[in-house]
């Protein structure tokens, strides 16, 4: 994989998981419809589709195989931005579980075993 697809990536990554942030806060203690057209919302709408368009098009580029383990990176950190961002408790199987998943992140993309 090249470098600008691994940057690419990543520039993905980072996006999808901001954006579930942002779409965490805009839905937090809404009720009615009307309350979901937020600016917290838009904007993390507007992050998530800019990364998964920017996925896509590595997508074109490098093997699925290894595009797709990026998305299981977006979950550890959304896991971890939950914890800085919005206050949520982390424990300790939240943490051995993201370790693996960047572990095979760093075996899949670099090609270790």
């Amino acid at each position: 994989m090249s470098n600008s697809s691994l940057v690419l990536l990543i520039v993905s990554t980072l996006l999808a998981a901001a954006g579930q942030i942002l779409l965490k806060i805009g839905a937090s203690g809404k009720e009615s419809l009307m309350e979901f057209f937020n600016i917290w919302l838009i904007s993390g709408l507007t992050l998530y589709v800019l990364g998964a368009a920017s996925w896509i098009f590595v997508l074109s580029k490098v093997n699925v195989s290894t595009v797709t383990v990026f998305t299981a990176l977006t979950f550890v950190l959304v896991i971890f931005g939950g914890v800085v961002f919005l206050g949520e408790q982390l424990d300790r199987s939240a943490v051995i579980g993201s370790a693996f998943v960047v572990l095979g992140l760093v075996i899949i993309t670099f090609k270790l075993i």
